[in-house]
């Protein structure tokens, strides 16, 4: 997922968007303990994908209170 995409999506979709990569990023590290997980990278993606989210959600949240303030 882009930012560019992240961008065009709303806070309450961003939101939504956020809880579905954490619980995602949990799994991921309950089958990274188990020794089931194909690919370790997935977690590492994963967690970058969450961190765009954040990003991308905290500038929208400072771009809406700047709005609000002028």
């Amino acid at each position: 997922m882009t930012a560019g995409e992240l961008r065009e999506m709303n806070v309450e979709d961003l939101t939504r968007k956020i809880s579905e990569l954490k619980e995602n990023l949990f799994n991921l590290k309950l089958r990274l303990a188990a020794r089931t997980l194909d690919s370790s990278a997935d977690v590492k993606n994963e967690r970058r994908n969450l961190a765009r989210a954040l990003t991308v959600l905290t500038q929208k949240q400072g771009f809406n209170q700047k709005q609000k303030v002028s």
